[in-house]
């Protein structure tokens, strides 16, 4: 008999305890700027400076001495080296913590926000700098057309055709620290409960999508991971 696959997915409340604002809590991201203003296609084409400002803050928030890694990101990429089926970690952060962490077999669907993509020639590079209109590409040398590697509303997520495939032939699945109501995330608990999976939500409090889940835990993300990961390590 095959090991069991997994697939896990987190959302903005396993950074939290990192030093980094969800979105859509009463004191979150979305509370102190309006989306159609930073994180959509009409934005960016609107009023590039100011979207620019807006990563530009938080990428120097995220490479900040005070943020870093917590037991919950070390927790999954311990859970990543031992688990010994298939195994994909996908996370709506755009973040590097999981990297940091150890994580390598990840995929960021809503981008990272430490890359920049040319939209003359398509180019996806590194960037820990603040962009302005006036950054030229350093593939084609074109400036004025870098934007942030960061999906916005209104875009497709990335890698989606990969992460069905894994949905549909998950035995486990695990959500932890995401709200519910961003899709297409939301909707993947009942891609893995259609495969037959093992469903879990693991947060901070529950989410909009719980009724989806047989089974949920609730605390805080350093609290309750590490200890599911040990709980499913020591009978897998």
């Amino acid at each position: 008999m095959s090991a069991a696959a997994l697939v896990v997915l987190t959302g903005a409340g396993i950074s939290q305890e990192s030093g980094l604002d969800t979105f859509r809590d009463p004191n979150g991201i979305w509370s102190k700027y309006r989306v159609e203003d930073v994180a959509t296609p009409e934005a960016f084409a609107r009023d590039p400076c100011k979207v620019h400002a807006f990563y530009n803050m938080r990428r120097r928030n995220l490479l900040a001495g005070h943020v870093k890694p917590n037991a919950a990101h070390a927790a999954l990429a311990e859970l990543e080296r031992r688990w010994p089926g298939e195994f994909l970690l996908v996370t709506q952060n755009i973040d590097d913590l999981h990297e940091r962490a150890g994580s390598t077999r990840l995929i960021h669907m809503h981008g990272e926000m430490r890359k920049v993509r040319c939209t003359a020639c398509g180019a996806v590079v590194p960037n820990d700098t603040d962009l302005s209109v006036d950054a030229a590409c350093d593939a084609c040398a074109k400036a004025g057309g870098l934007r942030p590697h960061v999906v916005w509303f209104g875009e497709m997520p990335l890698e989606m055709a990969r992460i069905g495939e894994a949905l549909s032939g998950c035995d486990l699945f695990v959500s932890i620290g995401t709200s519910g109501n961003v899709y297409p995330a939301a909707s993947f608990v009942a891609e893995a409960n259609a495969a037959g999976a093992r469903t879990v939500e693991l947060n901070l409090e529950p989410s909009l999508a719980r009724s989806h889940f047989a089974e949920t835990r609730y605390g805080k993300a350093t609290e309750i991971v590490p200890a599911f990961v040990a709980e499913v390590l020591a009978t897998h």
